[in-house]
């Protein structure tokens, strides 16, 4: 296990608590979230709070100072995770997505557009882009 074990392990167990939450209508807002119960879920706290942090521990992991090698568990478990709080987001938006994506994948994305919201679009494409708007990748 890396040194980043914990930290995975935490952000899967919290990922698969609100998707379970969300799926069943049982107060299915994301942990962070401020809401009081009258206004609508904000979609982007699953990305802020959730996707977010999980794709940046992966930027983390290969990027910072030393590469710290992730077990296929962990990598597994992270991309899980990931994925888990893209479907919650894109159910916010009325769109039912079965996410696989790569963390890597949107690893790079981030990287480019420097917004989590930018990369979750890019990637889903939820919502769909109007014609000439919306974030562009700079390759």
């Amino acid at each position: 296990m890396s040194r980043y074990g914990p930290r995975i392990a935490a952000l899967a167990r919290r990922a698969e608590r609100e998707r379970a939450a969300f799926e069943s209508g049982d107060g299915h807002r994301p942990a962070g979230s401020t809401s009081t119960g009258t206004e609508p879920d904000d979609p982007t706290a699953y990305l802020r709070e959730g996707a977010g942090q999980a794709v940046w521990l992966y930027v983390e992991a290969r990027t910072g100072g030393r590469r710290v090698p992730l077990t296929a568990a962990e990598l597994a478990a992270l991309e899980d995770a990931m994925n888990r709080w893209l479907e919650c987001y894109a159910r916010c938006h009325g769109v039912d997505l079965e996410a696989e994506f790569a963390i890597r994948t949107a690893a790079e994305l981030l990287l480019e557009t420097r917004n989590i919201i930018d990369t979750t679009q890019l990637l889903t494409r939820v919502p769909e882009r109007e014609s000439g708007t919306g974030p562009r990748p700079t390759r």
